[in-house]
């Protein structure tokens, strides 16, 4: 399980011309998965991603979590980040789970999200654009292995 976490003060996504969903200051989270994936991973990216303290405190030191700051975060699904650019000049994502496996775990990942803080997602599997005003910039690699 692979994500790309970006501090925003605001972010939507829009599929088709209609918001799916949209936050105002917190995160925005590029999630995709891989062969081998689990729910304990699942259950180890939530626990990071809720307590990791990349937000100011009243000093401006990333002292703070979106626990702390109350605030929301976008999920969204993002097969690419499996992308093996090694050959050629045409990523190949076969290191990216498809289908019903990722749908599984993409839903799972954001229903645990959700139980602890509020949270809006795009749609799996759907052509999005995805708009957000990055803060600071704070962008944030993780991977559960």
């Amino acid at each position: 399980m692979r994500t790309v976490i970006q501090r925003a003060l605001n972010a939507s996504v829009e599929v088709d011309k209609k918001i799916t969903g949209s936050i105002e200051y917190g995160l925005v989270i590029l999630v995709g998965f891989t062969e081998g994936d689990t729910i304990q991973d699942i259950e180890y990216m939530v626990n990071k991603i809720v307590n990791l303290r990349i937000f100011d405190d009243e000093f401006g030191v990333m002292n703070k979590s979106i626990l702390d700051i109350n605030g929301t975060i976008l999920s969204i699904s993002q097969f690419t980040l499996y992308a093996d650019t090694k050959k050629g000049r045409r990523p190949s994502y076969a290191n990216a789970l498809g289908g019903a496996e990722a749908i599984q775990l993409y839903d799972i990942f954001n229903q645990k999200l959700n139980e602890v803080v509020h949270t809006e997602t795009g749609i799996f599997g759907a052509e999005m654009k995805v708009n957000l005003t990055n803060d600071g910039p704070v962008t944030i690699i993780m991977e559960s292995r």
